[in-house]
């Protein structure tokens, strides 16, 4: 991870700005915190809500699905969409909270030129990952419903793809005039699997949940459905159960016995809402 990125980075401890030396970050408290070999920075504070992130095997099932290339339109909404949010040749700082691999932040970092990323996942695994997946790209273990480890105002865009969201960290993160681009799934979401694979469904409050979440912080400036049809195989279909929660509550002997039923490809649908949002205090510019 470079100097520069780090220089944005703060103390889970006292909150003092943090400093790379060799391979070092440290405060000017002491508090000091070692590179990781694979290249992240583990912030985690001690007293971190527990929440168990991404295993091995739902990081490597996540590569290897978003590999195909199946949620590329969501990745191109991203894209579009924080092209409309920021200067044009600028070097402004895009954050993913809860990034698992990197996959949508380097995505949105390798289209904007010469800008740089932090990926902030709970997971180790995904941290090693998106580590490795883009240099301009620096990679951080912390609990998004903690502290975030960022100084104020030092994020142009943030990204929240499928992931958890704390308002109130995200507001102090967030320049004034800087956007905020969240991805949540629709009911029609991978309908096609829900009842056949015993998948985890969308919550049908989803969408109220999420403007109760970020209402108060936030205004809603936009909201766009992205929505395709996906031809998958049955691997794919295994790697995409894998990736997801449900890989949490499944018998790996059962889904196997569920997926031989499926047909050869699949027709799945992907349907997600792309919502941005804005600063609501009065010094959002």
């Amino acid at each position: 991870m470079d100097a520069d990125l780090v220089a944005v980075l703060r103390c889970p401890v006292c909150a003092d700005a943090l400093a790379l030396t060799d391979r070092t970050a440290r405060c000017p408290q002491g508090h000091a915190y070692d590179l990781a070999k694979q290249g992240y920075l583990n912030l985690l504070p001690s007293a971190s809500t527990g929440i168990d992130g991404d295993s091995a095997a739902m990081v490597g099932a996540r590569t290897v699905f978003l590999g195909g290339g199946h949620y590329t339109p969501i990745r191109d909404a991203l894209i579009l969409n924080a092209a409309a949010s920021l200067q044009p040749d600028g070097e402004e700082l895009i954050v993913e909270v809860g990034a698992g691999t990197g996959y949508y932040l380097a995505g949105v970092v390798g289209a904007s030129g010469a800008r740089r990323g932090l990926a902030l996942d709970v997971s180790r695994y995904a941290a090693r990952r998106a580590a490795k997946v883009d240099r301009r790209i620096g990679s951080v273990v912390c609990d998004a419903w903690q502290q975030l480890p960022l100084m104020d105002n030092s994020a142009h865009l943030m990204l929240n793809v499928f992931a958890p969201r704390n308002a109130t960290e995200m507001a102090r993160v967030l320049a004034p005039g800087g956007s905020l681009l969240v991805v949540t799934p629709n009911q029609e979401h991978l309908a096609e699997l829900v009842g056949v694979l015993g998948l985890v469904t969308v919550d049908e409050e989803k969408e109220r949940r999420l403007q109760e979440s970020l209402s108060g912080a936030f205004v809603n400036t936009g909201r766009e459905v992205v929505e395709e049809t996906m031809r998958l195989d049955r691997g794919a279909v295994e790697q995409l159960v894998l990736m997801t929660p449900s890989a949490r509550h499944l018998n790996y002997r059962e889904l196997a016995q569920r997926l031989a039923v499926l047909p050869e490809p699949s027709i799945v649908t992907l349907s997600v809402t792309l919502s941005t949002w804005q600063l609501a205090r009065s010094d959002a510019g």
